[in-house]
């Protein structure tokens, strides 16, 4: 949670400023004043448009527009919700963000001025779409209270309450905000925010579905294992939001020592194994249900559905798998589930997204974050997509990983045989990726698995988990010669 703030470039008109189209994306950007009866718009003789950044593609909108409008038109504002209007534009690639005016930071680099919106009229604006933009925008802000159905953050004044309620949590902490925020998130449902203190820094997230779960898992592992997530410092349960301090150190993503990698190894083995007597607290909280009989019973409705998406492939290469090869990749997975539940490794706290950019790392302790994937299992899966993600950053060579793997098993090693961890390293590979296609959950929704991009990527992740089963096989019958 702790990505920078990136230069953005405008334009007035819409068009994009840089040569790689593909590289950037166009909004149009409500500015509403806090009273909900004004808007900012930039003169154009004698009509308006609306102001207008370019900001990366696949990157946080919120946090780089919230920048683009600091820097270029000297105003900051808070990112509420996306209005219909921009299904009307797809066409031309623009699109609109409603927001909330904060404050005056700096001087525009074009003239701007407040409208009052009973002043405007679809002919007063450049932009075709504009007005109508402004029109959803006012009246899903202003129509909106507290009790919105369509959530919390869609109107106008939630910034304030937050910042009001953060104010009063930490005033007796001997802490106040100094102004300074960033907002990386922003939905009606969601949130995520970095407030500055004359302290330390905190962070306010805020979930809604299908991630509301969060809310509850990450509270309960903050308050089982404080040395390994940020300090909850309050909670907001009818927003499904909740404040924590900063976590000190770097992005693992960020960090390029060994050393620090070797380190976050161990403290996800020693978290795991913290988390031993907790699992039934933890799936109540809701974590995912990844042990062994539930992978299980898994399997055969995932290859049926994966012989399905099979059939539906039309590009070749990469060569569909037959249903033949997907009934013995099934009989393989359980082949494989057998023997490590056979090997008696306790089921703990697992993390299916556990990734670089969701450990920090400092000199005393490693914070995990993002609790959205949690679930109760093998732990050596988590493991498993670490060392993937060593893998991908290009520097991993055979050392390297060694090393890895070590730091993980160490701690393991105390708690159960070393022939047992090696076992459960072998098999791993193959059972990290069925854990994590099949308790996606993405496969057994059927609009989901229509889509071009979830059918294809599922189809991936199924050619892996064969390609792992059989290198799995032809190891074990190596072994028996």
């Amino acid at each position: 949670m702790q990505a920078t703030s990136r230069t953005i470039a405008k334009n007035v008109s819409g068009k994009l400023t840089t040569p790689e189209q593909t590289e950037c994306e166009t909004y149009r950007v409500v500015v509403l004043g806090q009273s909900g009866t004004e808007v900012l718009v930039v003169p154009d003789g004698d009509r308006f448009a609306l102001p207008s950044v370019n900001i990366p593609r696949w990157q946080r909108v919120a946090e780089n527009l919230t920048a683009a409008v600091r820097t270029d038109w000297g105003e900051e504002v808070v990112c509420l919700f996306e209005p219909d209007a921009s299904a009307s534009t797809d066409a031309t690639g623009i699109r609109y963000q409603a927001t909330e005016h904060w404050r005056v930071s700096g001087n525009p680099k074009m003239p701007t001025q407040w409208a009052p919106l009973s002043s405007l009229s679809h002919d007063s604006l450049i932009g075709s779409s504009d007005y109508l933009a402004i029109q959803q925008s006012i009246a899903r802000c202003s129509a909106e209270g507290k009790e919105s159905p369509a959530g919390p953050f869609a109107r106008l004044g939630c910034f304030k309450e937050l910042r009001e309620w953060v104010q009063t949590v930490i005033e007796p902490l001997g802490f106040h905000l100094d102004g300074n925020v960033r907002q990386l998130n922003a939905s009606p449902t969601f949130s995520l925010v970095r407030f500055e203190t004359n302290g330390p820094a905190l962070w306010f997230k805020a979930v809604g579905e299908p991630n509301q779960k969060e809310f509850s898992i990450a509270c309960m592992l903050a308050q089982l294992f404080p040395n390994y997530l940020p300090g909850v410092l309050a909670t907001r349960p009818e927003w499904n939001g909740w404040l924590t301090r900063e976590a000190p150190g770097e992005l693992l993503c960020e960090v390029q020592e060994d050393a620090v990698w070797h380190r976050a190894a161990t403290a996800l083995a020693r978290l795991q194994i913290e988390s031993l007597d907790h699992s039934a607290l933890i799936l109540g909280a809701g974590a995912r249900d990844l042990g062994a009989a539930t992978l299980s019973k898994l399997i055969h409705p995932f290859t049926e559905t994966m012989a399905q998406l099979m059939d539906q492939q039309t590009k070749v290469p990469p060569a569909a798998l037959g249903r033949e090869e997907l009934l013995l990749l099934g009989d393989r997975i359980q082949s494989a589930l057998d023997a490590l539940e056979a090997l008696g490794i306790p089921e703990t706290l697992g993390h299916l997204d556990l990734n670089p950019g969701n450990i920090i790392v400092s000199p005393s302790r490693c914070s995990f974050l993002d609790w959205v994937e949690a679930y109760v299992g093998n732990p050596f899966f988590s493991f498993q997509y670490l060392l993937e993600h060593l893998r991908r950053t290009g520097k991993a060579d055979s050392a390297v990983e060694t090393r890895l793997i070590e730091s993980y098993c160490a701690p393991w090693e105390e708690v159960v045989p070393p022939v047992t961890v090696s076992e459960a390293l072998e098999l791993a590979p193959l059972l990290a990726i069925f854990a994590y296609a099949a308790g996606s959950n993405a496969w057994e929704n059927p609009e989901r698995s229509r889509e071009p991009a979830t059918a294809g990527y599922l189809r991936s992740l199924t050619r892996r988990m064969n390609r792992e089963a059989n290198q799995l096989s032809d190891r074990r019958s190596m072994c028996l010669h």
